[in-house]
Parts: structure tokens; C-alpha cells; sequence
């Protein structure tokens, strides 16, 4: 969707905040016993992200009607402020957790939400810079945004993963 600059910019503000208070309510709820596991959990979930925005981004964004019209639209348009609103957003990762709380515990819920979030926070950062900074050579920004190129500018259908390079590596639909 087209946002407006305050809307485009919230998540860089929210999700920090969202994390925050849901990583020490959760850590609070799992006590100096379960803090070890809570972590793990929020790893796990965090590298979870990974997979997740590879999906995403090869079968969602480029296959599913409308959704594929506006990821086309930010093909062409790469700096303008073409995203998913935050209220979208936190409302998909409530729609996960929730489930999560329900069966299991609040400190649980709290860690696969941080693991998440924490993951889509790190995708929408490097997505933004790889669009609008001018990485230095040979840094990991650099790699990622040449990567990047290649499937905005050369072939859609190659480096569906913006922060990592691994699931296009397992799928074969890497390309340097």
C-alpha cells in the first residue's frame, strides 16, 4: 500500500517498542528459570523469520493477485514509501501469538512474538537500507543490496531473501 512518511516510518519506532515491552513481560513471566528457554525460543523464532520471509516474498508477493500488483509497483518504484501498514502487520503477528498463548503460556507467546518481530524488524531495516543508503564496498549491506538488484532489475524470480542469502542457497533461486 502507499503510506504516507509517518506511516512508512512507524514500525521503526513501534516494533522496537512492541519487543521491548513484550521481551521484559515475557522475561518477567518465565523467571531466572525459564529465561534460558525463552531465549532459545526467541532465537529459534527469530531464524524462523528467515524462512518466513523467504515464503513470503516468493509466493506471496509475487504470486498472490493484488498483493503481487503492489510488490510490482515497488519493483518500479523502489524509494517511494510502498509498504505494509503497522496496524496490518502487528495484527498478523497477534494472529500468531495469540494462538500460541491460548496452548501454551504468556512467556512462550511472548517469545515466539519477539522472535518474530524481532526478525520483520531486521527485514523492513535492511530492506529500507538497501533502497536508500549507499552501502559501502564489500560490507554485507553492500552483498545484500546487490543481491537485491538482481531481482528487481535483472530477474524477479532469483534472491527472494533480503537479509540472508541462505533459504535461496537451499532452493536453488540464488544468484550472485
Amino acid at each position: 500500500m502507499q503510506l504516507g512518511l509517518i506511516g512508512y516510518y512507524s514500525d521503526f519506532v513501534v516494533y522496537p517498542l512492541v519487543i521491548a515491552v513484550l521481551a521484559v513481560a515475557g522475561l518477567i513471566e518465565a523467571g531466572e528459570e525459564g529465561a534460558p528457554g525463552w531465549i532459545a525460543t526467541a532465537t529459534a523464532c527469530l531464524l524462523l523469520w528467515t524462512l518466513t520471509e523467504y515464503v513470503l516474498h516468493r509466493f506471496v508477493l509475487h504470486h498472490i493477485p493484488y498483493i503481487k500488483d503492489l510488490h510490482d509497483r515497488h519493483h518500479v518504484e523502489e524509494r517511494s514509501s510502498v509498504g505494509t501498514p503497522t496496524w496490518l502487520s502487528l495484527g498478523v503477528h497477534a494472529l500468531i501469538a495469540l494462538p500460541v498463548w491460548l496452548f501454551s503460556d504468556f512467556a512462550i507467546a511472548s517469545a515466539v512474538s519477539c522472535g518474530l518481530m524481532l526478525g520483520y524488524l531486521w527485514y523492513i531495516s535492511v530492506h529500507h537500507m538497501i533502497h536508500h543508503w549507499h552501502p559501502a564496498h564489500p560490507s554485507y549491506l553492500y552483498t545484500l543490496k546487490r543481491r537485491h538488484a538482481l531481482h528487481h532489475h535483472t530477474d524477479e524470480t532469483i534472491n527472494f531473501g533480503v537479509t540472508s542469502a541462505f533459504w535461496d542457497r537451499v532452493f536453488g533461486t540464488a544468484r550472485l
